[in-house]
């Protein structure tokens, strides 16, 4: 890992209507819109929808790092995030971001050291940690058939 700070490039550009462009060096450009909640089309990524995906994806990344460090065998890891949009004192901001967990791991893996892991990577996800919204995290973790 590269030393701190680390600093991230993006560029949106857009027009009065239709789709605006994320875009980032070596990235493919991302057509994203409003979501049908603000009168977009509802068929694209939005601010909103890629922020509970950005929580989602970093819970996963964080688990993984997690684990490889504690040496925890696992073999999929599936996230739903659901975040809670909502107006507080007249800003419209999320309140909530919930995620629902399901870990696999090999028969015979300790599930309290799953559990643990699990709830330490809710705790270091970079991406919450940055949110004013308070995460939720419900976990379930099964051995493999």
């Amino acid at each position: 890992m590269q030393s701190f700070p680390h600093h991230y490039q993006v560029s949106a550009t857009g027009s009065g209507d239709g789709d605006i462009f994320i875009r980032s060096a070596d990235l493919p450009d991302w057509p994203t819109n409003a979501p049908a909640e603000f009168d977009g089309p509802g068929d694209r990524w939005s601010p909103e929808t890629m922020l509970v995906g950005a929580v989602a994806n970093c819970y996963i990344l964080t688990f993984r790092a997690i684990a490889t460090a504690s040496k925890f065998p696992w073999t999929d890891l599936q996230c739903r995030a659901s975040g809670l949009l909502d107006r507080v004192d007249r800003v419209t901001q999320f309140t909530a971001i919930k995620l629902d967990v399901k870990l696999t791991v090999p028969v015979g893996t300790d599930r309290d050291k799953a559990e643990r892991l699990l709830a330490k990577a809710e705790q270091a996800c970079l991406i919450t940690s940055s949110l004013k919204a308070h995460a939720e995290l419900t976990a379930e973790v099964v051995e493999a058939s």
